[in-house]
């Protein structure tokens, strides 16, 4: 597959993920880990209100509504139409009544109310869109957490590591700009993170200036 090397290509990100959706949720089993411990930096409380940007099939639902219980609220955008119908069956089987589903460019998205979390699970074409993180800004509250988690090149010697992100890139996403620190756009509104990476994988959160967050009680 030839990636542009600017921005990310919404076209082709329809494509891949209308090939890929019947058999994504097996695709991304192997990260479930960095799920789990993306949508523990939220640091979510009962009640909370998360927008899920890229929601994809809805794999992070279950997660998010085991801390945020049913006074809660999930927002999932989601661009691909197949992606989101794996994700309004998810919901159905689970009877999720407090989920809310958006089929739209994240940049474009109506979203509802003002969140307390924002969760970019393996988003990196959503992450190198600044529209788009401007959207998302706005609609969260003062102290609002974020975490983005994904693919991420290493040092330049590491060539395992970044052999295992180019195949995964090119799979997954429409252009690797950004792949060296794909959060950068997101500090830019948000204001310094927390990085963590190992093995090409980062997750980066921080808090949005002007509150105490949406902590735990």
């Amino acid at each position: 597959m030839n990636l542009p090397s600017t921005s990310p290509d919404r076209q082709l990100a329809l494509k891949q993920y209308r090939l890929r959706s019947r058999f994504y949720d097996i695709e991304l089993a192997v990260f479930e880990p960095i799920r789990r411990k993306a949508i523990a930096r939220l640091n979510l409380g009962k009640g909370a209100a998360v927008l899920d940007l890229g929601c994809g099939t809805g794999l992070s639902f279950e997660l998010l509504q085991q801390d945020i219980g049913p006074r809660g609220r999930i927002v999932g955008i989601e661009q691909s139409p197949e992606m989101l119908e794996q994700a309004r069956s998810r919901v159905a089987r689970h009877g999720w009544a407090n989920v809310t589903l958006l089929n739209a460019p994240v940049e474009a998205a109506i979203i509802p109310f003002r969140a307390d979390a924002a969760l970019y699970h393996f988003t990196h074409d959503i992450l190198r869109n600044r529209e788009a993180i401007g959207n998302i800004v706005r609609h969260l509250k003062p102290g609002a957490r974020v975490v983005a988690a994904g693919l991420t090149w290493e040092a330049p010697w590491n060539f395992l590591a970044n052999g295992f992100v180019l195949m995964a890139a090119l799979h997954s996403v429409t252009s690797l700009e950004g792949l060296g620190s794909p959060w950068s756009y997101l500090a830019e509104q948000v204001g310094e993170m927390e990085v963590t990476r190992s093995g090409g994988v980062y997750i980066a959160s921080a808090q949005v200036p002007g509150g105490s967050g949406a902590a735990r009680p």
